[in-house]
């Protein structure tokens, strides 16, 4: 980083970085957007610690970093409708990419630790550069053909999610199907089908090793082992229809396990995550003290310009 010179360390066994605070560097906007998408890059996710950001300071930063902020229809905001409050139970969260179930998966996915618990609760992060590497012939070949998310969401959340997506120029209730469609006309492999509930049924295709934000360098990042906290469960599966082999899926989470990294959260640390190539979950919470924002958003496109993973 070269405008200001935080303390930059590695941060668990792949290429994770801690950024710490420092006497030249002893606030968020001290930091400029251009290097931490650079280190962002080379390391998949960056945790920055010692800056003491309020959740107003953590909402300036993703807005400093993001050309659009979009949202988990089903949480509150905080901060200047940036910062949404976790709130997934208390049980374990499995691997995910935020909203990677979904054809609006954001670039970027941020966690502001308000406060850290005293035991456990540690977000999870694995890298799928990691992943994919230390995957056999014979699996990658498995994931040479599309997966597919299908499930139903309901009406009021739709509606929240597509008056957001849109840029807010209408009310909720003034919201329809044909708006929802509209978001998705442009998105290969989505289709949607309005049920007469009301709800929105949706079928997603995509494959389950991705290129990524910053490369062509191929990514094992999905939302196959991914929650379901506040939604219906997705049925997964190939996008032909079919299930997969049998042994598949858990020998892929059996290798996720062993590649999976926990963040041992202090009060006042932000989490960066390049949602295109890392995923996250969350181990049981065992302090309910605990207490975690969490951002989403698409990154400003003129801070890609030069930089690869």
């Amino acid at each position: 980083m070269s405008h200001s010179q935080p303390d930059v360390q590695s941060l668990g066994a792949g290429t994770g970085k801690l950024v710490l605070a420092s006497e030249g560097c002893p606030t968020l906007g001290d930091l400029e957007p251009r290097d931490t998408v650079a280190l962002l890059a080379e390391a998949g996710f960056v945790v920055l610690r010692g800056f003491r950001p309020s959740v107003e300071d953590f909402s300036l930063f993703v807005k400093a970093h993001s050309d659009r902020v979009t949202l988990d229809p089903a949480r509150t905001f905080h901060g200047g409708a940036v910062a949404q409050k976790v709130d997934a139970g208390t049980d374990e969260v499995g691997l995910h990419l935020e909203n990677g179930n979904s054809p609006f998966g954001p670039d970027l996915t941020w966690f502001f630790c308000e406060t850290a618990a005293s035991s456990g609760s540690q977000t999870t992060v694995c890298d799928g550069y990691r992943v994919w590497d230390a995957t056999p012939a014979e699996d990658q070949a498995a994931f040479t053909q599309d997966i597919s998310y299908a499930r139903r969401v309901e009406e009021a959340k739709w509606k929240q999610f597509v008056l957001h997506q849109s840029g807010g120029d209408k009310k909720v209730e003034d919201i329809t199907f044909d708006d929802f469609l509209a978001l998705v006309q442009d998105r290969e492999g989505t289709t949607l089908v309005l049920q007469e509930d009301g709800s929105a049924h949706y079928t997603y295709r995509t494959p389950a090793a991705r290129t990524t934000l910053f490369g062509d360098r191929p990514s094992w990042a999905n939302s196959i082992f991914g929650p379901s906290y506040n939604y219906e469960k997705p049925v997964i599966g190939y996008a032909d229809g079919t299930g997969f082999p049998d042994g598949l899926i858990s020998r892929m989470k059996t290798l996720t396990d062993e590649l999976t990294e926990d963040i041992h959260w202090q009060d006042g640390d932000i989490a960066l995550i390049d949602n295109t190539r890392v995923m996250h979950g969350r181990r049981a919470i065992l302090d309910t003290r605990r207490t975690i924002y969490n951002a989403l958003s698409y990154i400003r496109r003129d801070l890609l310009e030069g930089v690869t993973a």
